[in-house]
């Protein structure tokens, strides 16, 4: 099967991806430096708008840049695009194709901005409307849910954020990715058979934070299009406001929540849908006492950095979702209603 294949494929993609574009994004990164750059403008939509939520913190952390995600609709149906003085635009998408995702770095370009495109597609709209681009290397994804095009795009972040800070300790920590996730692609099959006691689960919450925010909405927008699982997103601080009241006894919380500065405030929290609602919850932790709590649970390695978390933590929701599909008896690469590129104005 082309999906399963292609989770398969994330070590070798991230490994190369590392080697032959980083001369690449050193080169952009130190061309950007000679702008004056107060933030960043970022547009994405659907799985290349989860990592665009990943970019939010890790530029925002590591290089102090503040991240705006663009509404593409002010530049499109509207026609009133916002000043984007002193912004770096920086448009993701898989195809390229987009006209709403290229019209907004035209824009970007057209305002004096310096723009980037982070694509899989070198020959591509988006890469033409922008001053530099970045080929995230994926190869052809035949799978219309996207998996490699994701980690590819989340990778393509990491290493530009080091490359701004000119960072070789944070660059070589990338390069322990792909083994990370090696190990994560070792437990696949402990992960079908879990899968399988969730196979009439027709509503779920899937909760992260910080670095994780966007593991969350990747794990969740899967779920939906492949399963067909009413997935929500949270943040475990805005759950607490309000959606917590949604859960009850046996009621299926998926969470993912590596060691970290946000651990101790989701720990405090599945402990308490534990004790006092009694949910069903799946847990994908590296923290000992999240991974007693879970009825579900899903190790990741003990050295893991929170920041590069998410490229390891998304593999084994990916073939949780893979898993549960087939369980469910659906078809893992023909989800009803979805092609591979989807344009929106």
């Amino acid at each position: 099967m082309p999906l399963h294949s292609e989770i398969f494929e994330q070590p070798q993609i991230l490994s190369n991806l590392l080697v032959q574009q980083w001369p690449n994004i050193q080169e952009i990164a130190r061309q950007i430096r000679s702008f004056e750059i107060d933030y960043i403008f970022l547009v994405a939509r659907g799985t290349s708008d989860n990592a665009a939520r990943y970019a939010q913190y890790l530029l925002g952390a590591k290089n102090g840049l503040p991240i705006a995600l663009a509404t593409p609709s002010l530049f499109t149906l509207y026609d009133a695009p916002p000043r984007l003085k002193r912004a770096l635009v920086i448009g993701v998408s898989q195809s390229g194709k987009s006209p709403d995702i290229v019209r907004v770095l035209a824009e970007g370009r057209a305002q004096g901005c310096p723009t980037i495109a982070i694509t899989n597609a070198i020959d591509s709209d988006l890469n033409r409307a922008a001053a530099f681009h970045i080929d995230v290397q994926a190869g052809l994804e035949a799978a219309v849910a996207a998996t490699k095009s994701y980690t590819a795009q989340l990778m393509v972040f990491a290493m530009l954020s080091a490359a701004l800070n000119d960072d070789t300790a944070a660059y070589n920590t990338l390069k322990r990715v792909p083994e990370w996730i090696e190990q994560m692609l070792g437990q696949d099959d402990a992960i079908m058979q879990m899968a399988e006691r969730y196979r009439y689960m027709n509503q779920c919450v899937v909760l992260g934070r910080g670095f994780n925010y966007s593991t969350a909405f990747e794990w969740s927008l899967k779920l939906k299009e492949l399963t067909y699982v009413v997935a929500e997103p949270y943040s475990s601080a805005d759950f607490q406001h309000g959606p917590i009241a949604v859960v009850d006894q046996g009621f299926p919380v998926l969470a993912v929540m590596p060691e970290g500065r946000v651990v101790a405030d989701l720990l405090a929290l599945v402990e308490r849908l534990k004790a006092e609602k009694r949910a069903e919850l799946l847990i994908i932790s590296n923290q000992p006492q999240a991974l007693k709590l879970a009825q579900s649970p899903i190790r990741l390695p003990d050295d893991l950095p929170e920041w590069v978390s998410p490229m390891v933590a998304i593999v084994p929701a990916q073939l949780f979702c893979y898993h549960l599909t087939r369980a469910k008896g659906y078809d893992t690469e023909a989800p009803r209603g979805l092609h591979k590129v989807t344009e929106t104005r």
